[in-house]
């Protein structure tokens, strides 16, 4: 346990990144030789395993789920073990199977591929040396499962490619992409070492657990693991060079399983939509003939189109609305992006939902589920014209309310009701509990949440390139961090106060507060620190204070040597 605690967590980033940095400066000189070597270097690597095991362990948010072995949590002797013992051999255990829900599909729930500690661990090593290679390699306009990118850049492009001219677009999606890859074709794409080459492929034809019975996995990349995403990419990886090859004037933009092509005449698409099912067949999939279909995006009866929840479309206005061409030249319509009818629906559909389901529940109680529902909508599309939507979203909310709060007092008079349950909150009325009690919380709406336009990423950036200036200011500004934690991050360069070292895209990014005190949100008393780094600044804290109240500040992550650290399913 002292091993674990005393290690260096500042120089073995520094070693990993150093090579990270130089296996993507030898793919973009075209070293392949070194390339290989480099990777097979990073992998043998100490420090990489150490950072690996890490990441499963502590950083990763689903760390607590467990594999067909039921181990959900390991001790930090456990995780010195695991880093030490932790080889590619060509092996690996079969994944438990698991469904989570699917949203806006009528199938319900897709299905989930959970590993166990020990595969985690060689799948983040692994990804750990093949991502900087591949991200130099891949193309600019490719943004799904790639670090350091979003959705929100991928709808910025779009917005860029057609806010001059008008285009037609044609909407691409696989059907089932995920579970019909095909294994040979993914193979055949990688450029790695013999050892990685076997690993993958026994991580690809490891097999199911379902109810004590083993299947086999016979095409399909394994949903769950840190390296799944990975192996998707790669597998999509060329579509965009195929389309450009024979109509370069095309525009190509993917997001995972989703792409839009525009070209400016209808009989190209028609084309390439048939050049697509061709390119897609030899790698085991096809296109979702239901999802995907041909629009213009400003004439016919219903111009624009959907893209990730997004509603994409220029719209015709006067002259003093109007867009302006690069040289001034007025354009005669304004593209806008704003919330897909369909998906302005479903959140108000679910939170009608929680508030039908707290009929019983406490005032607080029911704020503090729609909460969370509502800023996660509202920060999703604060990039998009939403200021007409918001406003209108949280008056049908208000309604919604005010119902719940009558139905609990049906013999009060309404003026009686909204004295209870709506409190003066500067200068509105909010719904929120009384002001002097101790737990005093209040709901929070829709259009709090500023409209902000994402600055998309520049060219073919990777946080691998070192350029830790561009990487570290854009670290505050996706729409997903809360203005407050933008702020914290501003104010300290983006970089850890902790430990030092930047923030970087897949860390995990929480507010730690100085004096201990929760109640107590200043700005002054208020940091942003690595999760694992929390953890430590926590129990160091707790180890100063009086024997009564360590128990308060104990580290919740850490798990005590004596305690069994290994929970076996109830099926196992």
């Amino acid at each position: 346990m002292a091993a674990w605690k005393g290690i260096a967590w500042r120089k073995v980033q520094r070693h990993v990144f150093h090579l990270q940095k130089r296996i993507s400066q030898a793919t973009q000189c075209g070293q392949v030789r070194t390339v290989r070597k480099l990777q097979n270097l990073l992998v043998k690597s100490w420090y990489a395993r150490l950072l690996a095991v890490r990441r499963i362990s502590q950083d990763n948010r689903g760390k607590h789920t467990a594999g067909i072995d039921g181990v959900k949590s390991l001790t930090p002797a456990q995780r010195w073990r695991l880093a030490m013992t932790i080889r590619l051999g060509g092996q690996a255990t079969p994944l438990r199977r698991t469904w989570i829900a699917k949203r806006g599909s009528a199938e319900g729930k897709r299905p989930l591929g959970i590993p166990t500690q020990r595969d985690r661990a060689q799948q983040t090593l692994v990804r750990q040396a093949l991502e900087p290679a591949w991200e130099a390699r891949l193309s600019p306009h490719t943004y799904g499962f790639r670090p350091g990118r979003s959705c929100w850049d991928a709808i910025e492009a779009i917005f860029h490619a057609i806010k001059f001219r008008p285009q037609w677009a044609l909407k691409v999606d696989r059907a089932k992409c995920f579970d019909r890859i095909c294994h040979e074709a993914l193979l055949a794409k990688f450029q790695a070492s013999a050892a990685m080459r076997r690993q993958i492929k026994a991580w690809l034809k490891a097999g199911i657990m379902v109810d004590h019975q083993l299947f086999p996995t016979l095409a399909g990349t394994p949903q769950g693991g840190s390296i799944s995403p990975l192996l998707a990419l790669l597998a999509l990886d060329g579509m965009d060079e195929a389309v450009r090859q024979v109509y370069p004037r095309a525009r190509v933009i993917a997001y995972a399983d989703d792409a839009v092509v525009l070209h400016e005449d209808r009989q190209v698409l028609e084309h390439i939509r048939q050049l697509l099912r061709t390119w897609l067949a030899k790698i085991g999939l096809g296109l979702n003939e239901a999802k995907s279909h041909l629009s213009h995006t400003l004439e016919g009866d219903q111009p624009g189109f959907d893209f990730l929840g997004f509603h994409i479309r220029p719209y015709r206005v006067g002259k003093y609305q109007s867009g302006k061409a690069p040289k001034g030249r007025r354009l005669g319509y304004k593209t806008l992006i704003k919330p897909a009818k369909a998906n302005i629906q479903e959140p108000l559909s679910e939170l009608g939902q929680i508030i039908k389901r707290g009929k019983a529940r406490s005032q607080g109680e029911l704020i503090r589920q729609l909460n969370p529902k509502i800023r996660g909508w509202a920060n999703y599309y604060r990039t998009s014209a939403s200021k007409a939507v918001y406003p209108r979203l949280d008056d049908l909310l208000w309604q919604k309310l005010r119902a719940w709060s009558h139905r609990r007092h049906s013999r009060k008079s309404i003026g009686w009701v909204m004295k209870r349950y709506w409190h003066r909150l500067d200068t509105r009325l909010a719904f929120a509990t009384s002001p002097t009690s101790p737990d005093a919380v209040h709901l929070h709406t829709h259009h709090e949440v500023a409209i902000t336009r994402h600055v998309k990423v520049t060219g073919n950036r990777s946080p691998s390139d070192g350029d830790w200036v561009y990487w570290s200011t854009r670290q505050g500004r996706p729409p997903g961090v809360s203005p407050s934690l933008a702020k914290l991050l501003k104010g300290q360069h983006g970089r850890c106060r902790y430990c030092g070292l930047f923030f970087q895209h897949d860390d995990r990014i929480e507010v730690d507060h100085l004096n201990g005190d929760r109640r107590d949100s200043r700005s002054a008393n208020l940091q942003a620190l690595h999760g694992h780094c929390h953890d430590a600044k926590t129990r160091e804290q707790g180890d100063h204070l009086p024997p009564g109240m360590r128990d308060k500040h104990r580290n919740t992550e850490e798990r005590c040597e004596t305690k069994a650290s290994c929970t076996v399913l109830e099926q196992w």
